[in-house]
This record gives structure tokens, C-alpha cells and sequence, in this order.
């Protein structure tokens, strides 16, 4: 696969204009994630609404596939309930792992990621973000 395939415009769009970047003010949850085998670093805080997310945001540095999921996640989550999230979580995984084709994994723009697949140490990456609100919304079920 080309590396221009990985680096997908709207991958590339994302990490150079990221969305929701920054704190909440009042998070009901927040999770801070490191890959340690390439330094990328990502915060993700929500806040939620009984089973709604209301808002997420997030910080962090890295290559522009854990940023660019990162930005995309925060677009993909808000005003959905827990459940559809955790669905979307495990869509969105095992499309990256390869194990879901992107054309049924009916996730919209996330579908640009589905090249990481071919990149094993890349994948990773993609799924920090995504660890990151798995255990989110932990907290949120303790809370």
C-alpha cells in the first residue's frame, strides 16, 4: 500500500486543523494514555448527560494518525449514548485491526483510518485515542 493512502486528505486535515482540542472545565471524566514505543500522548475528557456525551475535548502530541483519530473521535462521539459509542469503539477497532472491511464498518470519515491496518506499528496509534475513551467512559460508569 502506498503511503499516500495512509495519509489520507482528511487524515491530513485533522492533524493539521485538529477539532475539540483543549480542556473542559469541568470533566465528569478524563483519561491520560502514553504509547510508549512512540511517545505519542493523548488526554481525552468528556462530559456526559445521564447516558448522553454532551461534550469531549482532548490534548496531546504525536504523529498525525493518533492526533488525527483523536480530533476525529471527538466528532464522531458527541450526542450519542454509551451504547452507541462502545459499538462505534468496537467498529472502529476491528476495522483498524483488519478485521472489519471499511465499507461495513459504517463509520463515516473514520473510514480514512482503515489503512493503518497494513501498519501493525501503526495501529497503536490509531487506537490510543480510543483506549483513551474506553476508559473514560469506566469512570463515568463508577461514577
Amino acid at each position: 500500500m502506498p503511503l499516500d493512502d495512509l495519509y489520507r486528505e482528511v487524515i491530513l486535515d485533522h492533524y493539521k486543523s485538529p477539532r475539540n482540542k483543549g480542556h473542559l472545565g469541568h470533566a465528569d471524566a478524563s483519561v491520560h494514555l502514553h504509547n510508549p514505543l512512540c511517545g505519542d500522548e493523548i488526554t481525552l475528557e468528556l462530559i456526559a448527560d445521564g447516558d448522553i456525551i454532551r461534550e469531549v475535548r482532548f490534548t496531546g502530541q504525536g504523529c498525525s494518525i493518533s492526533q488525527a483519530s483523536a480530533s476525529m473521535l471527538t466528532e464522531a462521539v458527541r450526542g450519542r449514548t454509551v451504547a452507541e459509542v462502545r459499538d462505534m469503539m468496537g467498529r472502529f477497532t476491528r476495522m483498524v485491526r483488519g478485521e472489519l472491511p471499511p465499507e461495513q464498518a459504517d463509520l463515516g470519515d473514520l473510514e480514512a483510518l482503515s489503512g493503518v491496518s497494513k501498519f501493525p506499528v501503526r495501529v497503536k496509534c490509531a487506537l490510543l485515542a480510543w483506549e483513551a475513551l474506553d476508559k473514560d467512559l469506566a469512570q463515568l460508569k463508577r461514577s
